[in-house]
């Protein structure tokens, strides 16, 4: 979940600043004398919705190493490190991409997380929690899971996805916000405070709608990556490892932090923004496949 969460906030405070700037600078050419131009507003959205998107993919190791103070591998001198190095790199050879920098982040939380720019340019990290909880199998299992998203492309085709789903709330909150200034306020001439106001009330609304779709795609991934696992490793330690976690966390009920492996069970609207899926349905999915 981490890499999900570095992400999303990453990229929520970069268009949220680029759109002030804009706003602030006066840098609106969808605003003319006519009116709003819907052509031009949908050109600005979408360079403001990638642009955000494609710069928060760029700095993502960075941003992944300074908020969890991952610690990069470069001379393994533990059993630990030694044993870490050699699994990613040699599953990181199985699925053909380049070696990726492996680092441990010191926290209590079984968690583990990839990101990256490129499939030959990426960051595999675990928690000193994950390390001390799992067996040396377990964990090889979650060190494939993390590759398989690497291998799959999962954090080019999110951004792809939060581009566009950025572009159209840029979009639609613009729209929304002139609609009323213009209908509600009656704003003649240009445009009143009640446009820029309504239009960051609609963004921040409308983006968390679109969270939605972002977590929706996050979890189908979460499918493929333990598939993927399952073939680096095998089905029954990739098993072993979701069934490790939740031998430790249920029932009692789990706090937030505890989500990187999809394990709240909750339901409802919550389930809408769950990142991953239950792990009964994780290891369900892996019991069936062929």
């Amino acid at each position: 979940m981490k890499r999900i969460l570095y992400f999303l906030a990453t990229n929520l405070a970069i268009v949220f600043v680029l759109s002030i700037t804009m706003r602030i600078l006066g840098v609106e050419p969808y605003l003319n004398a006519n009116g709003l131009d819907l052509s031009n507003l949908l050109v600005f959205s979408a360079i403001m919705g990638f642009g955000g998107a494609f710069i928060s993919l760029a700095i993502s190791k960075w941003t992944a190493k300074r908020m969890s103070g991952a610690v990069v591998i470069e001379e393994p001198r533990t059993p630990t490190e030694i044993w870490l190095v050699k699994t990613v790199r040699q599953q990181a050879d199985a699925v053909g991409i380049k070696m990726p920098e492996v680092a441990i982040f010191d926290t209590p939380e079984v968690n583990a997380f990839a990101t990256g720019m490129t499939k030959n340019s990426t960051l595999v990290a675990v928690s000193s929690g994950l390390l001390n909880a799992m067996t040396r199998d377990e964990a090889e299992a979650v060190l494939a899971h993390e590759v398989s998203h690497i291998a799959n492309g999962d954090m080019v085709t999110l951004t792809l996805i939060q581009g566009v789903v950025n572009t159209f709330v840029m979009f639609l909150s613009r729209v929304i916000g002139y609609v009323v200034d213009k209908v509600v306020f009656k704003t003649e001439r240009g445009t009143g405070p009640a446009y820029f106001i309504t239009m960051m009330i609609a963004q921040f609304v409308l983006g968390i709608l679109a969270s939605m779709i972002v977590m929706w795609f996050s979890r189908q991934r979460e499918f493929r990556a333990d598939a993927g696992a399952a073939k680096l490793s095998s089905k029954n330690k990739m098993i072993a490892a979701l069934q490790r976690l939740q031998a430790q966390h249920e029932p009692s009920a789990l706090p937030e932090q505890m989500a990187a492996f999809g394990i709240s069970g909750k339901g409802g609207l919550s389930k809408l923004f769950a990142s991953h899926p239950g792990l009964d349905e994780r290891i369900a999915a892996l019991r069936e496949a062929q």
